[in-house]
């Protein structure tokens, strides 16, 4: 079984979830720049990790009309790039699309705010709130997303999630909650593919270390389908990434 180094000199197998791992950029205290260069070079590494453009492609797209306006959740939306990528798409398709792009972390907000002040994105709503705050004003979206946050939560954020996430989808919507799928090809291949960068391009943020990190505490597929409730499935997507789906019909109720 494949083991892999740890800070500290210690080992530790891949082949059990690393409930430990930490990303350095979650901590309060972290280095103020290192953190607004992690949100700038977020736009980069999520076109290789995070299939935005088969997120676009196979849930999106679908959805959109030239006609009426699709309405689109993305939770913990971190530096916002990927909304603004996906309405960017939309936009030039001739396709109506709105986002709300939502993020508590006062931080990531102001990186998204900045983010979208430099290349705006018209049809982006950036709010510093939770699922639970727009699940109680009674917000309802097409499309419900995240990228790259499961792994991030407890047992009891990721059930409150899930529940949020269908409130605001239950009007006929739809939840994709995607991330990481843990795996001895997905660590060696992000630790391959940043080393070279490792000092210098990446040399000032919390990119690789953090990824790496969150390689650890990720899932596998088997793992998450044992975690979640009725109604919700989890299907595997490229590159070493794992979506977790709920639909719903008009009536709410949900689509097996």
């Amino acid at each position: 079984m494949l083991t892999v180094r740890k800070d500290g000199g210690l080992w530790r197998s891949l082949g059990s979830r690393d409930e430990s791992a930490r990303e350095l950029m979650d901590d309060p205290g972290c280095d103020p720049e290192m953190l607004a260069r992690t949100f700038e070079q977020f736009r980069l590494v999520n076109r290789v990790v995070s299939g935005g453009g088969s997120v676009y492609r196979n849930w999106i797209r679908p959805r959109l009309s030239p006609v009426w306006t699709t309405r689109l959740l993305d939770v913990g939306t971190g530096a916002a790039d990927l909304p603004r990528r996906w309405l960017r798409q939309a936009s030039a398709e001739g396709m109506r699309l709105e986002i709300t792009a939502i993020d508590p972390d006062p931080r990531a907000l102001a990186a998204a705010r900045a983010a979208a002040d430099a290349d705006p994105a018209p049809g982006l709503e950036l709010l510093g709130v939770t699922t639970g705050e727009l699940a109680e004003a009674d917000r309802h979206f097409d499309l419900v997303v995240s990228n790259h946050m499961l792994h991030h939560l407890d047992g009891l954020e990721f059930g409150s999630l899930l529940a949020d996430s269908e409130r605001l989808a239950e009007l006929g919507g739809t939840v994709v909650h995607g991330d990481i799928e843990r795996s001895r090809f997905a660590y060696a291949a992000f630790a391959a593919g940043t080393l070279p960068f490792a000092a210098n391009l990446l040399r000032d943020s919390y990119i690789r270390v953090d990824g790496l990190a969150s390689i650890r505490r990720s899932h596998t597929a088997a793992e998450l389908a044992a975690a979640l409730p009725p109604g919700w499935r989890v299907r595997r997507a490229a590159p070493s990434r794992l979506e977790v789906i709920w639909q719903a019909d008009a009536a709410g109720r949900p689509r097996h």
